[in-house]
């Protein structure tokens, strides 16, 4: 089945960080990458992209699903959840914000995609204390995925997360490679036919850090982000504040556009 109208939603992994394209430094992600191929078949192809840096799962289901009534899509994909483990959420509050945004976001689309969280325990320090939330969210988004009939990708048992060379210096948002590697999760899911290089294993040994990268992580990228949280928290800013969607209208995805934004690193070549 080919896709004419498509609409991304979420926060900063679907906005694309970190994968900024190296012709103009703006950032590009898995929600570029799949439109673009899903542009290669369907002449008539739009593509809309409404993630925003730092947005929960009730901040998407009031800011960006009710914009699918007018946009129409006939395929969604909603990655989000992570700022909500961030934030302490608990696993109840977790399952009712998946489960509001889920029953919204199919009641105005044929096709939705949904994805898991990827296991962060091994590359962060504190990321056994994040685990149980992880699950918990990941409980939720299956059993939204069961209960409205939606597609789902489930990242969590995917060896790549435990390959720093899959994300971006913090650890967090993933990387160039990180990107395509979702795209074409998402597209075998959608059984469109892709690179196969896209998915295919990186040669060598994974990348995997030491105490010592632990600790320089933590003054030089966890220590700033934490105070620049707090700052916000004490003037009541979030993190998303200030910016809007890259592509908030369905826009048809040029042959410049296609060559762009595929036109990445191959893994071996990073």
């Amino acid at each position: 089945m080919g896709y004419e109208r498509f609409v991304a939603l979420g926060d900063s992994c679907t906005e694309g960080l970190d994968d900024p394209h190296p012709a103009d430094g703006r950032y590009r992600g898995w929600a570029d990458l799949v439109a673009a191929r899903l542009a290669m078949d369907a002449p008539g192809f739009r593509y809309a992209n409404l993630g925003v840096r730092g947005r929960r799962l009730d901040q998407i289901t009031v800011e960006q699903v009710p914009a699918l009534s007018t946009l129409q899509p006939d395929l969604v994909a909603l990655f989000g959840g992570a700022n909500d483990v961030l934030a302490g959420a608990s696993a109840a509050e977790l399952a009712r914000r998946v489960d509001t945004a889920v029953h919204r976001v199919t009641g105005l689309a044929p096709k939705v995609v949904l994805f898991t969280l990827s296991d962060i325990s091994h590359r962060m320090p504190f990321g056994k204390r994040l685990r149980p939330r992880i699950e918990a969210l990941n409980d939720a988004i299956r059993d939204a995925a069961a209960t409205y009939g939606t597609e789902l990708v489930d990242l969590w048992p995917d060896r790549a997360a435990d390959d720093l060379r899959y994300f971006g210096r913090d650890r967090l948002h993933l990387s160039d490679l990180g990107h395509r590697r979702l795209a074409a999760h998402l597209l075998t899911a959608l059984a469109v036919p892709f690179e196969p290089s896209w998915l295919a294993d990186l040669p060598g040994a994974p990348a995997r850090p030491d105490a010592r990268a632990h600790a320089e992580w933590l003054w030089h990228v966890v220590r700033p982000v934490a105070i620049t949280r707090l700052r916000n928290r004490l003037i009541g800013r979030s993190p998303g504040d200030g910016f809007l969607p890259k592509r908030p209208e369905l826009l048809p995805v040029s042959t410049e556009e296609i060559r762009a934004w595929i036109s990445a690193p191959l893994p071996g070549n990073a």
